[in-house]
């Protein structure tokens, strides 16, 4: 039986270091705090085959800097060039954009004080960088004081980080540009299966989902050029502001 509060606070650095690595952004501090989380990971690993992967993470990073996350990141989820991993709930769940998992990740939200900081994140709420800095969030709250999110952050990962959270895994791990993300996608996996055990949920028969191939997104001419530039001087930035809490 775990002990639900005395590992809160490891689950909430673990769901701030992927909101970190999943999420779309401009911030130059987009990956401040992701070395520093490592640093903690490595050294109480959930399990052998996670530990491996997060210090090769840790080594990928000071080897080859966080300019070539950016890289590898537009390569798996915005390059055309590639197939694409789609990052939606909705997708896996319907096969489109924006479809029932978005509106119940909306209908969560609004039974809190977080908000979508819309100025800075602009993909679906149900992305997996959006779900994932959305838990954070409730976790904290939780360690806060404020129990009443217990049953929320149930919800919220049974009804839909559970659901689909396995396909895209595979997808990101079996990417074909997928170097460091490789071992990002063991150490979620591994995650995934301690949440698990922590809500007392089973995981998902596999669930055949007809879908409807769109164009991937097209970005405005400043952001081609901006990645053009990360190219050519390997260096970019990346933003951090995903949500904000308000009072009521």
């Amino acid at each position: 039986m775990i002990n639900k509060e005395s590992v809160n606070k490891a689950r909430s650095l673990y769901y701030g270091f992927f909101s970190k690595l999943f999420v779309f952004t401009n911030d130059s501090n987009r990956f401040a705090g992701v070395q520093e989380a490592l640093d903690v990971m490595i050294e109480n690993p959930i399990d052998e085959n996670s530990g491996e992967a997060l210090q090769e993470i840790k080594d990928y990073i000071l080897a080859f800097g966080q300019e070539a996350i950016v890289q590898e990141y537009d390569d798996i989820f915005h390059n055309p060039s590639y197939k694409v991993v789609r990052n939606t709930a909705s997708y896996y769940d319907e096969g489109v954009e924006s479809g029932r998992k978005q509106l119940e990740v909306k209908n969560f939200l609004a039974k809190t004080k977080i908000r979508r900081n819309e100025a800075n994140f602009k993909e679906n709420e149900d992305s997996v960088g959006f779900i994932f800095t959305f838990m954070h969030e409730l976790i904290e709250l939780i360690i806060e004081g404020q129990k009443e999110y217990d049953t929320l952050q149930h919800c919220l990962f049974k009804e839909v980080i559970n659901t689909f959270i396995d396909e895209f895994i595979i997808r990101v791990y079996e990417h074909k540009q997928s170097k460091m993300y490789k071992s990002i996608a063991i150490v979620l996996n591994a995650f995934i299966a301690f949440e698990r055990m922590y809500f007392e949920v089973a995981k998902p028969p596999v669930k055949v989902v007809e879908r409807v191939v769109k164009p991937v997104e097209q970005i405005s001419s400043a952001e081609a050029r901006r990645r053009a530039e990360n190219k050519a001087k390997k260096a970019a930035g990346q933003e951090t502001g995903t949500v904000e809490r308000t009072t009521r």
